[in-house]
């Protein structure tokens, strides 16, 4: 295949209906890479296609690339179900991966909806490629009880960037992914939230579940991760750095003067959607 135009770059091949995606993977969370100059206007309408797991490609999200002045690229997240999120941890690292293919960077700055992400290249193994992300500066807030008719639940909302509420449990229950689904929409939430299930499992480890707003149960978050370790390290139930290990995987979190996400991103495979 070509080699992938610059970003911003006008598509000459627009008249053949097709949009070429870079699909890449951050611990199964998976996410396509489109140069915004291949999309028609209504981006939502474009990633809920394509990120359709039977009729589309399949995804958690769209990282939609634009040229940036200051930073390597603008990445624009939507999630599979068109709603837009200000970032995601893996998706940020998905993109520094296929930068860094490309031009063979060491160093990647990604503006995205939370501010500029310095992504350092810790090492590479073929496609895939290890980074630690600068996060910045977490908020953290005080337990908050949830309690309905359907769900009872506390747990400590956290930002990374974008919302979480951050749930403490021995085991993960049967069931976890409706009550994380009603929590995100309570009132208490007017945009939303990330819902992770946290277990201690060392000093210095954790083990999570999650529940991402617009996409549903996935195999990792980078944000989540990090909130999950904040909320955990604050707390005092365990120390920096944390080890976050998910279905789709194992990433490590550092608070200091800032938060810190170590983990891989792999480039799956590239490819062009038929519109």
């Amino acid at each position: 295949m070509s080699a992938p135009q610059s970003f911003g770059q006008k598509n000459e091949r627009r008249q053949d209906a097709t949009i070429p995606f870079i699909k890449a993977s951050a611990c199964g969370n998976d996410f396509l890479l489109v140069d915004v100059a291949h999309a028609s206007v209504d981006l939502a309408a474009l990633t809920r296609r394509l990120c359709d797991r039977h009729r589309g490609v399949g995804a958690d999200g769209v990282e939609w690339l634009f040229p940036d002045a200051e930073a390597d690229v603008k990445a624009r997240l939507i999630n599979a179900d068109g709603s837009e999120a200000e970032i995601s941890g893996n998706g940020t690292r998905c993109v520094a991966a296929e930068i860094c293919s490309r031009e063979g960077k060491t160093e990647v700055v990604v503006r995205t909806g939370a501010g500029l992400k310095t992504c350092r290249l810790a090492g590479r193994q073929g496609s895939t490629f290890e980074f630690e992300v600068e996060m910045g500066q977490p908020d953290v807030g005080s337990q908050l009880s949830i309690e309905t008719m359907w769900v009872r639940a506390v747990g400590t909302k956290v930002s990374t960037g974008n919302p979480h509420f951050v749930i403490f449990v021995e085991n993960f229950q049967d069931g976890w992914q409706r009550q994380a689904a009603l929590i995100g929409t309570q009132p208490q939430f007017p945009q939303g939230t990330n819902v992770e299930y946290v277990a201690v499992r060392g000093a210095n480890e954790i083990e999570i579940r999650l529940f991402e707003r617009g996409v549903g149960e996935t195999e990792s978050s980078g944000t989540g991760s990090c909130a999950s370790a904040v909320a955990a390290i604050a707390s005092g139930r365990v120390a920096s750095p944390v080890k976050v290990t998910a279905p789709g995987g194992t990433q490590t979190v550092r608070w200091e003067n800032q938060v810190y996400l170590r983990g891989p991103a792999t480039l799956v495979c590239r490819g062009e959607f038929f519109v």
